[in-house]
């Protein structure tokens, strides 16, 4: 059975790798990568953490790239990639421009495809943008749906997909975060925790993620704002790794650079992230990775988001929607920064998003 794997950004690249790795050590399967390189600097890392070396690289990121550009660019480049090694699977993970393009392209061509973390849905099209419809479209397409949960399987079977050809696998994310987990922490980070004073618990440690396209403008000054509010404490330290986009960078230094008791930092690779993120008190993020990292850590974590498409963490009790109101931001961290017993009852909820073994669970009903 000939399979390739594609992927194109660092979210994606982490939930594949187990995948990929899987793929490598199963009997009967010649399976095979390409990358997009929608990200080019932040995939690269997760390439090399992983021990990952691309089969095909197709090179496609530039500045200042629109979508439709980035899509076109997939369809031309990818294809010849399908017609080189006529696989009998294509796999793709999640919702971004890659998997959108990339089970269009298996359908044009009548190829079989696979998508993983099928079945996420927020029912509004334009929350996230685009990845509510990147996902759609890849659900229409679909071959094997492999969802991570019982909720997203739920959300398929509404939608008419055929229950024989839906897996509920748990969400690959757990897989790739105990196999980095399990790495050495690096002295970077150790370094960092030292000179905040949070390894000596000093202070806690509130990490910040934010980089949505929705969250671009009024919103992300909204967050910037509650940010400033709750540096005013004094018992606590925001690290806030700043995305590349200029629609984050330029309102996050405007607004948060050089405020006490904020670092802002350049975008970190995965390792140290994971390791940071275990010496978080409390998360604030946008992410939809982070929505399925913290739960596992036990950190309780308010989503800025009016929607999500992750909703098994808040019904757990692990993650909190909040917006992007600043007073809502400030209110709901305040709550727990200052409230044990609010703060305990989410960090003790239990982690809905699987026990680390999706990837042989996916090479398993793609040999069957």
């Amino acid at each position: 059975m000939k399979i390739l794997t594609v992927f194109g950004t660092r979210p994606e690249a982490v939930k594949m790798a187990p995948v990929v790795r899987q793929l490598a050590a199963t009997s009967g399967v010649e399976a095979r990568v390409c990358v997009t390189a929608q990200h080019r600097q932040m995939l690269d890392q997760v390439l090399r953490l992983f021990q990952i070396k691309p089969d095909y690289d197709l090179n496609l990121m530039r500045d200042g790239q629109t979508l439709p550009q980035l899509s076109a660019d997939i369809f031309t480049h990818l294809d010849p990639v399908l017609e080189d090694f006529k696989p009998d699977w294509v796999l793709a993970q999640g919702d971004t421009t890659t998997v959108a393009i990339t089970s269009l392209l298996c359908y044009y061509r009548r190829i079989k495809f696979g998508h993983v973390e099928a079945g996420l849905r927020t029912h509004d099209k334009w929350a996230p943008f685009p990845e509510e419809v990147n996902r759609r479209i890849a659900g229409v397409v679909a071959d094997l749906h492999f969802a991570p949960t019982d909720w997203s399987k739920g959300n398929l079977l509404r939608e008419g997909v055929d229950e024989k050809i839906i897996k509920v696998t748990g969400n690959t994310v757990i897989d790739a975060l105990q196999f980095v987990a399990k790495q050495n922490e690096p002295d970077d980070v150790k370094e960092l925790l030292l000179k905040l004073g949070i390894e000596k618990e000093k202070r806690k440690l509130i990490l910040v993620t934010a980089h949505r396209r929705e969250n671009f403008g009024e919103p992300m000054e909204n967050i910037c704002k509650a940010l400033f509010d709750l540096s005013k404490r004094g018992d606590v330290e925001i690290v806030y790794p700043v995305h590349l986009n200029p629609n984050v960078q330029e309102p996050v230094n405007r607004l948060l650079k050089d405020i006490k008791h904020i670092t802002l930092l350049p975008p970190l690779d995965y390792l140290p992230l994971v390791h940071l993120m275990k010496h978080a008190h409390l998360i604030l993020t946008d992410s939809g990775g982070i929505q399925e990292e913290a739960p596992a850590f036990g950190i309780p974590t308010l989503v800025l988001r009016d929607v999500t498409e992750r909703p098994e963490g808040v019904t757990a009790g692990t993650l909190k929607l909040v917006g992007t109101e600043t007073s809502k931001i400030t209110n709901e961290a305040n709550l727990l920064l200052d409230n044990p017993d609010r703060y305990n009852a989410m960090a003790g909820a239990s982690n809905p998003y699987g026990d680390g073994q999706a990837a042989i669970k996916i090479a398993h009903a793609l040999v069957e």
